[in-house]
């Protein structure tokens, strides 16, 4: 791709903005078994000398024949880039406006719960009841389906790096069960646009609520019944779990990071489970959330706004995904860390989730937004100390509550941030009523919750944390912090990555 300016040669290039635009599927694909990696900054940067010479004008020879080589400018913008010292930088917002990528869509098109036609939403109503009504222990049953992320199989990914693309699969095969369903074959999963209430469907049989025909052990008991709170209460969950504000903050990310670390993935899943905790009790306990059929839409406007991030950086193929990752943090798109567990076995692996050829959404913007795209953003809290880098003034600062035991933890929680004993910043963590019961989270037993917060809302001021549990309303809902494996803090000013 030349991605060179219309004047001559990009005269700052970065790598997040201009050089990894360079790499095609094709060179990753043909230069990865020669041992140069295309696919990943660190990679680019170790063969950066290697890739000039075989790539400068006149007399390069790659990409080989028949494919198109480098025009004279990206071979001088690739130089300058070599020079300036390999500066990672931030991505670009992909212009035109992320609205126009509905217009490609072939297959099935996503759209506002609030926006569906009086035929569509018939046709959703007899898919839900369709799926409800048949035998619980049937695995195409409404049951069984949302038995595969909570009780009785517990096999979910939560906090790792498979996230996203389980929940994208675990969407697609409830829509294929919703289709299956007669006279519904062109049924999709409409998305909750969490910028506005609770849609009136959704207050209205069968999507109001589920009566779970079976008994589901301990805690729940027969006919279980899930539950939400009231309208006013769950606006102001999402205020107090800054669900939109993580999720701003994950749109502005360059690259996709780590739960409990940074980039698009810590701030999207932070968002994710704060809005889990504000919708009602069962949506806050990972044993039963998927129950609620408000689940649903829920986490189909979540798979939206993860294909918009994707658009905004270019991360719509395998290739332009990876590169907004380091190389080291790319084993879990290749087998065997790959596989995306579920009962009965799904054969689509991670990787196959990152390119959407089939689905798409009719916007991806939020009606809370300006239609401009982000400025996006590559801040963070440490950095090799060969790159450059840059503290501007107002940095946010970063403090990290460390090595959370969240096993000990009963249920989902909240950890607080307090300046002078008043409450500044608040994260939510979802997760199971009996967590050390879920695989996964025996695996991930130690978690690290971040806040970004401005200087003065901290200088200067007495700094403390508390962790709350709201669904142990009569033991009360405060948690020591002694009993959750004596967390330690971390703060530092967040650096922009040149």
């Amino acid at each position: 791709m030349d991605n060179s300016s219309a004047d001559g040669p990009v005269k700052n290039p970065t790598y997040m903005a201009d050089i990894r635009q360079f790499f095609t599927d094709y060179d990753i694909a043909h230069m990865g078994p020669k041992g140069i990696d295309l696919s990943s900054y660190d990679g680019v940067k170790k063969n950066a000398p290697t890739i000039y010479i075989h790539t400068r004008q006149p007399d390069g020879d790659m990409p080989p024949d028949p494919y198109p080589k480098w025009t004279a400018d990206m071979s001088a913008t690739f130089y300058n880039w070599i020079m300036n010292g390999y500066p990672m930088g931030a991505a670009v917002a992909a212009a035109p406006s992320v609205r126009a990528l509905s217009e490609r869509a072939t297959g099935r098109v996503r759209k506002n719960v609030d926006s569906l036609s009086p035929d569509e939403v018939t046709a959703l109503t007899n898919a839900f009841k369709g799926l409800m009504a048949i035998d619980p222990g049937t695995n195409g049953s409404y049951y069984a389906l949302a038995g595969i992320h909570g009780l009785p199989q517990t096999n979910c990914l939560h906090h790792e790096p498979r996230f996203n693309p389980w929940h994208r699969e675990y969407l697609r095969v409830f829509e294929d069960a919703l289709r299956s369903v007669a006279g519904c074959g062109d049924v999709t999963i409409p998305y909750w646009d969490m910028s506005t209430p609770v849609p009136a469907l959704l207050k209205q049989a069968p999507f109001d609520q589920y009566v779970v025909p079976v008994n589901l052990g301990p805690g729940y008991g027969a006919n279980y019944t899930t539950t939400r709170y009231p309208d006013a209460t769950i606006a102001s969950n999402l205020q107090e779990n800054d669900f939109f504000g993580n999720t701003a903050t994950s749109l502005q990310q360059t690259r996709f990071g780590h739960y409990g670390v940074d980039g698009y993935q810590d701030f999207s899943i932070a968002a994710h489970d704060g809005g889990h905790m504000s919708v009602g009790d069962t949506m806050a306990d990972q044993n039963v959330a998927s129950f609620d059929p408000i689940f649903w839409f829920y986490h189909c406007n979540l798979d939206r706004l993860w294909w918009k991030w994707q658009t905004l950086v270019g991360a719509t193929t395998l290739a332009g995904f990876k590169s907004t990752m380091s190389s080291s943090d790319q084993y879990w798109l290749s087998p065997p860390f790959s596989t995306l567990p579920a009962t009965p076995a799904w054969s689509v692996t991670a990787d196959q989730t990152i390119e959407q050829t089939d689905i798409s959404y009719d916007t991806l913007d939020t009606g809370a937004e300006a239609a401009a795209p982000p400025q996006l953003e590559n801040r963070v809290g440490s950095i090799d100390a060969e790159r450059s880098f840059t503290i501007r003034s107002a940095a946010p600062v970063s403090v990290r509550v460390k090595d959370i035991d969240r096993l000990n933890i009963p249920g989902s929680f909240q950890v607080h941030l307090l300046a002078d004993g008043q409450t500044i910043a608040t994260r939510a963590f979802f997760q199971p009523a009996t967590p050390r019961n879920c695989a996964n989270c025996r695996d991930h037993g130690l978690i690290n919750v971040n806040f970004r917060v401005d200087q003065d809302k901290i200088l200067d001021r007495k700094l403390t944390v508390e962790i709350t549990v709201p669904s142990q309303h009569e033991a009360g809902t405060e948690f020591p912090l002694s009993q959750a494996g004596n967390p330690t803090i971390n703060a530092r000013l967040l650096l922009e990555d040149e």
